[in-house]
């Protein structure tokens, strides 16, 4: 069992950390959880779960099973063990990452846990994936999304495969996910992928 930090940032796309926490849990890992006072804002909006504070979203939104792998962290923690390179986490995704998000990541600036524990999984050389939502992107998104590249981190941007011939949006979704979790270096992700011929 390996214990995998999933930070959920305000940007739209919230179904997408929904769906990646419930396939690591299928997959038998733990979650550490952690979302921003934005993403909960989203959440509300986007799926019409009832949010009042940033740690409620795990208890409204998964079966009663699944909370049994998540842990999860109030924004403002920093005594939080994720806060700590000493804490064995496997690594890090972060769906959706809104650009603040990533700018604070790649500037090194932890404000709060979920930038803390992504400054963490840098230092410490672990896998971190950002699953960046915005568009169109300007330069300065593409010259921090190259930053955080170039110091170890991990840019999948949630692109729908179109050549998999999705027939709902949430075939585009599962698709999305399965790249996010395969960039983070997980043994045995089920996702549908390109068969030739």
């Amino acid at each position: 069992m390996t214990r995998i930090i999933v930070g959920i940032s305000g940007a739209s796309g919230i179904v997408l950390a929904q769906k990646a926490v419930r396939k690591l849990i299928a997959m038998d890992h733990d979650v550490c959880l952690v979302m921003t006072q934005a993403a909960c804002c989203t959440t509300v909006y986007e799926l019409d779960i009832p949010c009042r504070g940033p740690e409620v979203f795990c208890d409204l939104s998964f079966t009663a099973e699944e909370r049994k792998a998540i842990t999860t962290y109030h924004i403002q923690d920093f005594g939080a063990p994720i806060a700590s390179g000493s804490y064995p986490a496997y690594g890090m995704l972060v769906v959706p990452c809104s650009m603040t998000t990533l700018a604070a990541v790649a500037c090194g600036i932890a404000d709060n846990l979920l930038r803390r524990a992504c400054d963490v999984s840098l230092k410490e050389r672990r896998p971190l994936v950002l699953v960046p939502r915005e568009a169109p992107l300007s330069e300065l998104h593409l010259q921090n999304m190259l930053t955080v590249a170039r110091l170890g981190g991990v840019i999948v941007p949630p692109v729908p495969a179109w050549y998999m011939k999705p027939k709902t949006l949430s075939d585009a979704e599962d698709f999305i996910v399965g790249k996010a979790l395969e960039a983070l270096k997980l043994d045995n992700v089920d996702y549908p992928r390109w068969k030739s011929g």
